[in-house]
């Protein structure tokens, strides 16, 4: 029995390892021990878990097992049982939680502080003889590896732990009542933490089951983008000091509900930071994170420069002088400048640093009339792209932008070195372009995670290779250093 057992435990380990090894998360989401604690309070509220408190069954269990568990006590106890017409919690309340690490680095220790008042009716006195009543449920969170399902983590072991409990007498009464409250407190010593284990204790890991539950429901919401939308699934969980972390995989849907990309197999590692005290941190890879520039489709502007941009119009034309004058002269006041975006942009983030590359394909045309451009450029650009929040919105900013290569496509004005023209270029994608793309990423990416754990606002930062998305501080907003 025991080698079949041991069978069975090794066979789950070893096929959650070897789904941890073959699936490569692209986002994290890891909680914290505030996070847990609010989110378990809540289902404890939400399962009446007080309202049980209040119900148990106090006078019964004292007669089923007396004084520690003695099965007769004489005729003293049983007279004093006798003289009690009701006995009851009259008022209870489940103080603030604790979520520590235990012993084991991949198990949770959760402490769950109960205060109670019982109050004992007896025809001895006219009012009610109150006791207060503290003691501590504990339980333990680890991962369930066994074959029945997917792994996951279960809340166990739970009862009152030991040297917890306390009782005392509200309030003195006459000698023969305190006598008899004195016989009723040493009967609930043995009795209370067996109903705790008993009535409570199933309500506790039942109430930890909805919590992890609706984490799961939480991260499988999905995330718009533009016309497309992200959707998170769990690979599997985990326990690290006193977190719980889920591992997600990603996929890409279209408006339709078809996937278009999965982001499972990440070619690397992501690198996790500490936590820090922080309630959550969200970890998103940057092949999720480049999803954010899906608004930015390929697309195509016609500006009539002289119109929109005399001044740069003017530097153009004195640009241009100088390859050649005719063509320059060809310039009138209705000139077009076409700019055509190819393919959608790259992202990339490296060493904490986030940048956008794109390919530009730029027309200078003479007039408004004129069919064929002067001449075509192809134009690698690059950004520096700064994210920052609005509430739970993400929101992705491009700051500048430079030409890191001009090549000539074409030209109606005979061969030239386009670097003569890259200033007055850039200075053309920095006043078209970027005001453009920065308006259309301006609406922002929801994260309903954020206000669903219970937050108003979230900051983001960036590791070597990630988007973390963390709490933001109290009214605290993140905005771009420049729009």
């Amino acid at each position: 029995m025991v080698g079949r057992w041991t069978f069975t435990l090794l066979c789950g380990l070893l096929a959650a390892t070897l789904i941890q090894a073959t699936l490569s998360p692209t986002a994290v989401l890891i909680l914290g021990p505030k996070v847990i604690k609010e989110k378990l309070t809540q289902e404890l509220k939400d399962h009446n878990a007080t309202s049980i408190l209040q119900q148990l069954p106090l006078l019964s269990a004292m007669r089923e097992k007396p004084a520690g568990g003695i099965p007769v006590l004489g005729s003293l106890v049983n007279t004093i049982l006798k003289h009690i017409i009701w006995l009851k919690v009259t008022t209870a309340n489940i103080l603030q939680l604790q979520v520590k690490p235990s012993a084991n680095d991949h198990e949770l220790l959760v402490k769950i502080p109960l205060d109670m008042v019982a109050g004992l009716n007896t025809p001895l006195v006219k009012t009610i003889v109150e006791f207060h009543m503290t003691t501590e449920a504990q339980a333990i969170v680890h991962m369930d590896t066994s074959a029945s399902g997917p792994t996951r983590p279960v809340l166990s072991d739970c009862a009152t732990s030991h040297g917890s409990l306390r009782i005392q007498l509200l309030h003195k009464l006459s000698f023969l009542v305190n006598a008899l409250a004195k016989q009723v407190m040493n009967l609930l010593v043995p009795a209370l933490p067996n109903l705790v284990k008993n009535q409570l204790c199933p309500v506790i890991e039942a109430s930890f089951n909805g919590m992890y539950a609706d984490l799961l429901q939480l991260v499988k919401v999905p995330i718009s983008l533009s016309i497309d939308r992200l959707e998170f699934d769990l690979l599997y969980p985990a326990i690290k000091g006193d977190t719980i972390q889920l591992y997600l995989g990603a996929k890409l849907l279209d408006s339709q509900g078809k996937v278009t990309k999965w982001f499972n197999n990440s070619a690397a590692s992501l690198t996790m930071p500490t936590l820090d005290n922080t309630p959550f941190s969200l970890i998103l890879s940057q092949d999720v994170v480049k999803a954010a520039v899906a608004a930015l489709s390929p697309e195509e502007f016609m500006v009539l420069l002289d119109s929109v941009l005399p001044e740069i119009a003017h530097r153009l034309k004195s640009s241009i002088g100088l390859i050649n004058e005719e063509a320059a002269d060809k310039l009138r006041s209705t000139q077009i400048v076409k700019i055509l975006t190819q393919d959608t942009p790259e992202f990339f983030i490296d060493q904490g640093h986030a940048k956008v590359a794109q390919l530009i394909v730029l027309e200078v045309f003479p007039s408004s009339e004129a069919l064929r451009p002067l001449f075509t450029l192809g134009i690698e650009a690059s950004s520096e792209a700064q994210f920052y929040t609005k509430g739970d919105q993400l929101i992705l900013n491009l700051n500048n932008i430079s030409s890191d290569r001009i090549q000539l496509m074409n030209s109606g004005i005979g061969w030239f070195q386009p670097d003569v023209l890259k200033n007055i270029i850039t200075e053309i994608i920095l006043s078209i372009l970027l005001p453009n793309q920065n308006g259309k990423l301006r609406s922002g990416v929801p994260v309903s995670l954020v206000k669903a754990l219970g937050f108003e606002a979230a900051e983001s930062s960036l590791t070597k290779d990630a988007l973390v998305l963390t709490p933001a501080s109290l009214g605290k907003t993140t905005s771009p250093v420049s729009q």
